[in-house]
């Protein structure tokens, strides 16, 4: 069983609060024709270089290309990644009013040298992960309390660079609670016990199994460790994403096993980003749980043949 032909055009428009941690994708890409005399490594000649959003900015590019209003909560460095970032957000229609500039802190930036083939050399991490406290969280905390009362969903993207404390959580679920609309977090593990009252958790399966400390190797493993996931971490719904072998969702009401719909794939890089997103403006559109997760499943067929962090229209959603 598919989505609803129609549910694609009913994402336009509907408002989306991400929360979690922005990064700054930056690619040089050049050709390789020899290997340095210097070390075993290829020498890659520069031939031209590529910013992308990244993490939780991908998370919101995504909802934006589908149509989605969005407004972002995160954390910045007082740096030029943190202008360009800003830049970008505002070019595609994204509200960062909720940015929180941290200047102890880098923007995450994360440099991939690439060959003109789309093969990755070597990646470099500008990063500062530890976890926010004091008056940095109390700020991230006071945005997620004046962007929530518009939104018609919360999502978290949790990549463990620290915006997602305890504390952060706590308000984005008890602001969805109050606004009575859904929430969903794609978590990490060491944070799994932040996540209770959450609407729906998308972990993959090696979260999954890191959770459940089961093996996932079929499909009746699969629910086996959606629901021990379900019950450890307390959230109503869990769709478990396995890569090749698809989706399993298990919600209080509904349990779907959604074969993966890829034809062809060129790069994985952000396609969970992909799938909360549109499952995230799918239910804020008041599509049913099993609707929303196949609509997912369906842009991470597509996003998968696409090389680097990319996002989904609603144009390939709808096969056209």
């Amino acid at each position: 069983m598919t989505a609803p032909p129609d549910l694609p055009s009913r994402l336009a428009g509907r408002t989306v609060l991400v929360i979690g941690d922005l990064m700054l994708d930056h690619f040089v890409i050049g050709g390789v024709e020899r290997i340095s005399p210097e070390a075993p490594v290829p020498v890659v000649r520069f031939d031209h270089e590529e910013y992308r959003l990244g993490g939780a900015a991908n998370v919101a590019h995504n909802i934006a290309a589908l149509g989605g209003r969005v407004y972002v909560v995160g954390l910045v460095g007082a740096d030029d990644a943190a202008g360009r970032l800003r830049a970008d957000l505002d070019r595609l229609g994204i509200d960062a009013s909720g940015l929180v500039a941290d200047k102890d802190r880098c923007t995450t930036r994360k440099l991939r040298v690439v060959t003109v083939r789309n093969q990755q050399v070597a990646r470099i991490d500008y990063e500062e992960d530890r976890e926010v406290h004091g008056d940095v969280e109390a700020a991230i905390v006071s945005r997620i309390e004046q962007l929530a009362p518009p939104a018609d969903a919360i999502l978290v993207s949790d990549y463990m660079k620290g915006v997602v404390s305890l504390g952060v959580a706590t308000a984005a679920i008890a602001a969805a609670a109050r606004r009575g609309i859904p929430i969903l977090v794609d978590p990490k593990v060491p944070h799994i016990d932040y996540y209770a009252g959450a609407t729906v958790v998308t972990p993959n399966h090696h979260e999954a199994e890191a959770v459940t400390h089961m093996r996932i190797r079929t499909s009746e493993d699969a629910r086996t460790a959606a629901q021990r996931f379900r019950e450890r971490t307390r959230c109503e719904s869990v769709l478990v994403t396995r890569g090749e072998h698809g989706m399993t969702l298990l919600g209080p009401d509904c349990e779907a096993e959604l074969p993966a719909e890829a034809r062809e794939v060129s790069d994985v890089t952000g396609a969970g980003d992909t799938v909360i997103a549109t499952m995230t403006l799918a239910l804020a559109a008041g599509a049913p749980l099993a609707d929303a997760a196949r609509l997912a499943n369906r842009a991470a067929g597509i996003v998968v043949g696409k090389f680097g962090p990319a996002t989904v229209s609603v144009d390939e959603l709808r096969g056209s």
